[in-house]
């Protein structure tokens, strides 16, 4: 298919169209409206390639804590490239960056932990996770403990096993997933979970009976381990009502059943302390991690295992004779530097201090903005991450027909505002800014995203647009 007459034969909008498979994009509708080019970045904005600047709402995928400039990261991977450009970890190999990086992750992490894994996104952190706990239990002789439960609406990556594990329709229609062995928990969201009457302790131990009666169903025999997310970010930046955690831990415990927690957008103070598992009260057995590790200049996550996990993985490959699991680039010695100077970047600034700066007057001002808005049914956040959801009619919580692509809407408004956005489930607008920004880049930001909203208004009234049926 030719592009359209506004792109010129060799313009990157052509070019891209004639060669690039874009994720998450309708990839028909593409070859005629064409991609947007970042030509460009510094701090929380990026710039398109007729000069155009835009607020970065979400620091691209949850992931540039730093912004998009950060010369000190761009230093520290220069000065790894040139001593050693690459190296593996297989076969007992190492090198300093895989090492130091290691002893960092264990000493910032929120229970304490025995050893790393390194991989190179975070849905194969997520994959390498659900492996080690297969292998875990055949090590410890359980052959039909497997199972793995997920939560509806919950975001684990994009892989075969991660996309099982995640709770989301449009990762599993058409791509034959969720495999066989992958269930799903009801999501602990309580503005439209909740009963009528019903207490947020009540709601959540309302959750924890429900996955205990799934665990019954399968058999807790079947059963192996549980993945979540702190904050469930691409389901709509979706909070649990307060004593979820530890409610659904101690059903877990009952049943030898592991937590693994996936911190791919929580970790490194998004949440307003180091980990969302502080700030959420939750002791995983296994965590994952991505994105703001090395503020996302170079791909790399890791796998954070207990004494026990260690303990049988250990065992097991001493068995058969190797841990026949891992990547050529795992614990790439480049994007290892990085993360090392990211993380050393986190300490020297006091990021946790900034965020809890920073953090309190986004949440208060997109509460005091938007919570009485037309559209808005509910804002809510804490940290650096929030979402605004918009509904249809706020006395009845209902949404819009998907139909209407309502949250796509708005982020293109936005974007002719300059601000770029993301809209997730039930068109909930998710913030999730570079963990630099300041206050007055909150205000801009949210100025804009109120223009882009009223615009948004207009049009719908309009147009009558239906709510769901």
């Amino acid at each position: 298919m030719a592009p359209p007459p506004p792109f010129g034969a060799n313009s990157a909008a052509a070019r891209d169209i004639a060669s690039v498979l874009h994720p998450y994009t309708d990839l028909k509708t593409h070859q005629t409206v064409g991609p947007m080019i970042i030509a460009r970045g510094k701090g929380v904005r990026v710039w398109d390639d007729a000069g155009k600047d835009y607020i970065e709402s979400v620091a691209g995928l949850w992931c540039a804590s730093l912004g998009f400039d950060n010369e000190r990261l761009v230093q520290a991977a220069m000065t790894q490239m040139r001593k050693l450009p690459f190296y593996h970890a297989f076969t007992a190999k190492s090198h300093e960056p895989t090492i130091d990086l290691a002893e960092m992750l264990l000493e910032r992490a929120p229970v304490p932990m025995s050893k790393v894994f390194f991989a190179n996104s975070g849905s194969e952190a997520n994959d390498s996770a659900i492996k080690m706990v297969w292998y875990l239990n055949n090590a410890l002789g359980r052959p039909k403990k497997k199972k793995i439960i997920g939560r509806v609406k919950g975001y684990h990556g994009i892989t075969i096993a991660a996309a099982s594990l995640t709770g989301l329709p449009a990762n599993h229609r058409s791509f034959d997933v969720p495999l066989p062995g992958f269930v799903h928990t009801i999501t602990p969201h309580f503005y439209h979970g909740a009963l009528q009457g019903e207490s947020e302790d009540a709601f959540a131990t309302r959750c924890a009976d429900e996955l205990e009666q799934l665990i019954l169903a399968e058999g807790p025999d079947t059963v192996a381990a549980m993945w979540a997310e702190p904050i469930m970010g691409a389901g709509g930046v979706i909070l649990p009502p307060r004593g979820y955690f530890p409610k659904i831990q101690a059903v877990l415990r009952k049943y030898d059943i592991l937590l693994v927690v996936d911190e791919v957008i929580c970790g490194f103070w998004r949440t307003g302390r180091y980990w969302g598992s502080q700030t959420l009260d939750i002791q995983p057995d296994i965590l994952t991690c991505a994105k703001a590790l090395s503020a996302s200049y170079l791909p790399i996550s890791a796998v954070l295992v207990s004494q026990r996990v260690f303990d049988a993985l250990a065992d097991e490959s001493n068995a058969i004779g190797t841990f026949g699991h891992g990547f050529t680039y795992s614990g790439h010695p480049v994007p290892a530097a990085v993360a090392i100077e990211t993380l050393k970047i986190y300490d020297e600034i006091d990021m946790g201090g900034h965020v809890a700066r920073v953090g309190p007057h986004l949440q208060n001002e997109l509460r005091r903005r938007f919570a009485d808005h037309e559209l808005v049914g509910e804002v809510r956040g804490t940290g650096l991450i929030a979402a605004m959801e918009l509904v249809a009619d706020k006395a009845t919580k209902t949404n819009f027909d998907p139909r209407a692509k309502i949250g796509p809407r708005l982020t293109k408004i936005m974007e002719e505002n300059g601000v770029i956005g993301r809209a997730a489930v039930n068109d909930s607008l998710c913030f999730s800014p570079p963990l630099i920004i300041e206050t007055a880049e909150i205000d801009e930001m949210l100025d804009r995203v109120s223009k882009s909203l009223d615009a948004l208004a207009v049009q719908i009234r309009r147009e009558q647009i239906a709510v769901v049926a």
